[in-house]
């Protein structure tokens, strides 16, 4: 059983740790993350000054496995973890959290400087706050609460912190997994911060798989007042995106699992072709973003879209190139009862008040990579979902909570 006191001593410690954890939120932001692929250069220095912080914190067992990448100035990306003793040593307790963000996108939607973080109205507010360093910074001082007060977790407890989360996860989990090491255990409790719900009442435990494509149409270019000379690579591309629609009917099971319960295929990205209106475009690219529930088969997907593409093609004389920006195979479900799921339950009960239910999402996350070598991992956390927005922000009151969630956690046997 549980020492409710031990508990309600850790809460106290965690409640005064309120301006630390804003003033690392500040840290963090201060030092973008981007990937290379989204035009930045890694999170190697955000890594660094996050360790530093950690040693300052009191934290002293660390381990790397940094991916080589040369496209980045450091030549590599950073995956390292830190570590607390437990009692029980026959499982190890894992919080993963993400350091990469995404870019700012338009920055006139800004209300500020989103590499400024700033408190109003008790959130914080700035790129990254909520996705995903709400959690990473919950999770530390969790953590640091047993150092602080002097308490050994019930079990080893890891806090990793990985890279390339919001591209491929190539250079991040996915990389540290395929290491000839194996460092989870199938009997861990492994719980990945990084979705949820406004109410802090979904347990993820499944995923729809990930689908992104590049469509490229070539056709020939030509003055806008002969387009007989041309093929309107534009015009064909449009008439694509149209019949593309045709996959929601194909692929029509329903899920209750999920939400929305269905699999979702969109038009998203758009390049701009011609710099000029009276000019036919001889080339077009757009982009689609696909979830697709776990019973179907990316490559079942896959060859529809073919056989839609190449009539298309036939169609409007044109040649259009599919590329795979992101590619993630639906993984099993991790099962409801769980041992982590059920942890999860009792310390959302505890700290929040409310039953949590299980049930499956149509974003992505590391967790994926860990369900396909059978790990059972949870995705939980209480967040405001607006990662990705401007004027990306968390409520401070979140981070203190799902702290106080994580250090019950840590605390059962």
């Amino acid at each position: 059983m549980m020492d409710e006191n031990v508990f309600e001593k850790l809460s106290r410690r965690i409640d005064s740790y309120r301006d630390d954890m804003i003033e690392l939120q500040k840290e963090l932001t201060g030092v973008p993350a981007v990937g290379p692929v989204n035009g930045g250069d890694g999170e190697m220095q955000k890594a660094q000054m996050l360790k530093k912080r950690l040693v300052e914190t009191g934290f002293t067992s660390f381990r790397h496995f940094d991916a080589p990448d040369n496209s980045v100035s450091a030549g590599l990306r950073p995956n390292f973890l830190t570590s607390l003793d437990g009692i029980d040593k026959t499982r190890k307790i894992w919080i993963i959290t993400h350091l990469d963000i995404v870019p700012p996108g338009e920055l006139n939607l800004w209300s500020s400087d989103p590499y400024k973080a700033y408190v109003k109205d008790n959130h914080i507010f700035g790129r990254g706050t909520e996705d995903n360093q709400q959690d990473m910074v919950a999770s530390i001082f969790a953590a640091k609460a047993f150092l602080d007060e002097g308490i050994t977790p019930a079990h080893p407890l890891n806090l990793f912190f990985v890279a390339d989360e919001e591209t491929s996860g190539g250079k991040g989990l996915y990389y540290v997994l395929d290491l000839p090491e194996k460092i989870f255990d199938k009997d861990d409790l492994i719980v990945v911060p990084d979705s949820g719900n406004p109410e802090g009442s979904l347990i993820e435990i499944a995923e729809k798989g990930i689908l992104w494509l590049c469509f490229k149409t070539t056709g020939k270019q030509c003055h806008g007042s002969k387009p007989q000379l041309g093929n309107n690579a534009f015009s064909a591309a449009s008439h694509l995106v149209t019949k593309l629609t045709k996959l929601r009917k194909e692929f029509d099971a329903v899920d209750t699992l999920f939400d929305p319960p269905v699999s979702t295929f969109e038009p998203t990205k758009k390049e701009a072709n011609v710099g000029n209106i009276n000019t036919i475009p001889g080339e077009d690219v757009f982009y689609m973003d696909c979830r697709v529930l776990p019973q179907y088969d990316l490559e079942d997907v896959l060859k529809k879209i073919r056989k839609i593409t190449q009539k298309v093609e036939k169609k409007f004389s044109v040649k259009i190139e599919i590329r795979h920006e992101q590619y993630v195979q639906p993984a099993r479900p991790t099962p409801a009862d769980a041992p982590v799921v059920s942890a999860l339950r009792q310390a959302i009960e505890k700290v929040y008040q409310l039953q949590a239910h299980a049930g499956g999402v149509g974003a992505g996350t590391v967790a994926t990579y860990l369900r396909k070598r059978d790990y059972p991992v949870a995705v939980w956390s209480k967040t405001n979902m607006n990662a990705h927005q401007p004027d990306e922000n968390c409520p401070i009151d979140n981070m203190i909570g799902n702290a106080k969630v994580f250090a019950h956690l840590f605390l059962q046997a």
